[in-house]
């Protein structure tokens, strides 16, 4: 998959207002072309955070990671189209069900974003894995594997995923199986509450189709200049690996 560097790299708008997110749009929209829109922003502002990033010419990932009945989430898919979102996120933990009906709720849409399908939060590590499902008998790496695969045989265009699990999804559902990393850190910079993390260039070595980095960028004296020393480090990461 060819992506361009500037488009690799997501920013999340985590902020409160839609003030706030417009001073960051402002700051940050002439080298970032990505922007992430969670539940935070979405909740406070609704449809008009997408149009304050799509205004400025940039693309929208709107992670709100949607779980619930199908046939809820599957309308509420339709709702997002509208919107011209270019990625947006379901729980794959909400089962096979669940991702097949978005999957063909999409199937008839001209314009058709892509779906990622969230795995394990790079928040949470193997204690708390263990906690969740009650079991030591499967490790973290083996469930995000389980959970891709599933996915991907449900029809999803890719994962959400920490960089460590990367090449091996890529092995299993190839390499046109998109790969969206959160949690990045630039070398140096505070891991934060990201358990599994890596900087942009081992993200991209790895496979990455996609990074977000948000803090680094977000609450550095010259944010700007942050996102583009990333983005170069992107670039010189695609080439030595020719993608």
């Amino acid at each position: 998959m060819r992506i361009k560097p500037e488009e690799r790299l997501i920013v999340p708008l985590d902020v409160m207002t839609l003030q706030s997110a417009k001073k960051l749009l402002d700051t940050l929209s002439p080298a970032v072309k990505f922007f992430k829109i969670g539940c935070m922003l979405f909740t406070a502002s609704g449809p008009a955070a997408v149009d304050e990033v799509k205004k400025r010419g940039c693309k929208v990932f709107l992670d709100l990671k949607y779980f619930d009945i199908p046939s809820v989430v599957a309308k509420s898919v339709q709702s997002l189209v509208r919107m011209d979102v270019d990625i947006f996120t379901i729980h794959t933990l909400g089962g096979f069900e669940l991702m097949e009906s978005v999957v063909k709720v999409l199937w008839n849409e001209k314009t058709k974003p892509i779906v990622l399908g969230v795995t394990i939060l790079t928040s949470i590590n193997e204690a708390f894995l263990r906690d969740v499902l009650g079991t030591s008998d499967i490790s973290l790496e083996e469930e995000v594997r389980r959970l891709a695969e599933m996915a991907r045989s449900a029809g999803v265009d890719g994962v959400v995923s920490s960089a460590f699990e990367i090449e091996h999804i890529k092995s299993i559902c190839g390499e046109n199986f998109v790969v969206l990393t959160p949690g990045i850190r630039p070398k140096g910079a505070e891991k934060f509450d990201q358990k599994r993390v890596l900087t942009p260039k081992e993200a991209i070595q790895k496979g990455a189709d996609y990074i977000v980095v948000g803090r680094p960028i977000i609450n550095a004296p010259e944010p700007l200049k942050v996102a583009e020393s990333i983005i170069e480090e992107i670039r010189t990461a695609s080439k030595e690996k020719n993608v």
